[in-house]
């Protein structure tokens, strides 16, 4: 087993810039991306076969918490996180996340490999034809139980997919909460942030005690590749929103969603044969 020779160390690095340029490029978060990259390289760093999915989705949730603590910072500056509502959405963002977690850690890899190709297909799909007309604003405070049940729904994709979940979130938001689009995407942020905590804890109890899992892994969470992959995932985002101003984005996002169709029937075809 390799485990993390320079090379492997240096590809990591590489591919967490990557990850996080085409997320700051395509305003989409960047678990989408990490999990595919890790499941590409993580057999050449000898993580078991048995553990690859349920790894990567868990690692890609602990890179995940920063980011979003990061970018709930800069809405929050601005006045787009409504704290009385993140509370009611962390209450079901917390137990959606254990309980996606938990599911997937019970699920064989080749299972969620299929299930994870399907739905960046269907994510491909919306970024292609969706274009909803948004409901208007909603006057009266949203209720409690709604709150909860839509961080719920986001907790529980966000934790099974190891991904962030906004694609989930912000138009559950947008359409159920009727929630002005700007503090959608705040408080998504906020929601993502605590369900990633909750969703990466999972992953760590569950995988607790694995055999043969690499060096510096805590359950189904490798710290030395979060360690390596968050802060040059972080910058390079940065590089990639600045980069977004010169391009037409439309025209960005109906490419990336080709990729994320290829990259889905590739997982869908090694899944099955």
């Amino acid at each position: 087993m390799e485990h993390f020779s320079p090379f492997i160390l240096v590809m990591f690095t590489l591919l967490g810039s990557l990850a996080g340029f085409l997320a700051g490029l395509l305003g989409i978060g960047g678990g989408i991306i990490l999990v595919p990259l890790f499941l590409w390289c993580f057999p050449a760093a000898g993580f078991p076969s048995a553990h690859l999915v349920h790894a990567a989705f868990g690692t890609s949730l602990a890179i995940i918490i920063p980011t979003a603590l990061s970018s709930t910072l800069g809405h929050c500056k601005r006045g787009n996180v409504e704290w009385h509502q993140v509370f009611y959405l962390a209450i079901g963002g917390a137990v959606g996340a254990f309980s996606g977690g938990t599911l997937a850690a019970f699920l064989p890899g080749d299972w969620l490999k299929w299930l994870f190709g399907l739905m960046q297909i269907t994510v491909a799909l919306k970024l292609f034809l969706f274009h909803p007309r948004l409901p208007p604003e909603r006057i009266t405070p949203a209720a409690r139980p709604t709150l909860i049940a839509v961080g719920l729904g986001g907790g529980v994709f966000s934790a099974f997919f190891g991904v962030g979940g906004g694609v989930v979130a912000v138009p559950l938001m947008v359409i159920l909460l009727q929630l002005p689009i700007h503090l959608a995407v705040g408080n998504s942020s906020a929601l993502i942030a605590i369900s990633s905590f909750f969703g990466a804890l999972s992953y760590v109890i569950h995988g607790w005690g694995s055999p043969l899992l690499p060096p510096f892994s805590l359950g189904y969470v490798n710290l030395l590749v979060a360690a390596l992959v968050a802060p040059v995932t972080m910058v390079s985002a940065r590089v990639g929103v600045k980069v977004a101003g010169s391009f037409t984005h439309d025209r960005l996002v109906r490419v990336f969603a080709l990729l994320l169709v290829l990259v889905g029937l590739r997982m869908l075809v090694v899944a099955f044969f």
